[in-house]
């Protein structure tokens, strides 16, 4: 990247931001900086509906992430319409969360928006789907979102880098 651009930014999200989107926040975090790419990339996470603000994420979550020794400090945001101006990709979890950034998309903005789970690549159709577990019991399923999110992170990475993204606009 030369000197004078301004670096990417991506913002994950999901209905709540307290699993599914602290953990790919924080496992991008964690890429872009093994990569020594943390001046050329920023990432936050935000969520569709205002139920948990300032919450910290899972406690299930936050144990996955020690576990791979990443560290997590945010804490719940509402996404808002100055986020499609601030960030260039825009990440939803799932389809319900594509559906709702889609229409809470202003019509000017330029950020793309992503289903991250269309960076699983040779995941098997059945292990695509990065769910919501806030209702599942144990860690498993935020340790199977973590692996998930590592990969597709790793993968859109990669393809941004050589500016392979598709771009679809709406």
């Amino acid at each position: 990247m030369g000197k004078s651009c301004k670096p990417k930014s991506v913002l994950m999200v999901c209905v709540d931001n307290v699993s599914r989107s602290p953990i790919a926040e924080a496992v991008f975090h964690d890429t872009v900086c093994k990569l020594g790419l943390q001046n050329e990339w920023r990432v936050d996470s935000a969520a569709i509906e205002g139920w948990n603000l300032g919450a910290k994420p899972d406690s299930r979550a936050l144990r996955v992430l020690k576990y791979h020794n990443i560290e997590y400090l945010g804490c719940a945001r509402r996404l808002v319409v100055d986020d499609f101006d601030k960030f260039d990709y825009i990440f939803g979890m799932d389809q319900s969360n594509m559906a709702s950034l889609k229409l809470l998309m202003p019509h000017y903005s330029n950020a793309t928006l992503l289903l991250l789970s269309d960076f699983l690549f040779g995941f098997k159709p059945n292990n695509r789907a990065i769910e919501d577990p806030y209702y599942d019991i144990g860690e498993a399923p935020f340790e199977k979102i973590f692996e998930q999110c590592s990969y597709a992170c790793s993968n859109f990475l990669k393809q941004a880098r050589r500016n392979e993204i598709a771009i679809e606009r709406q």
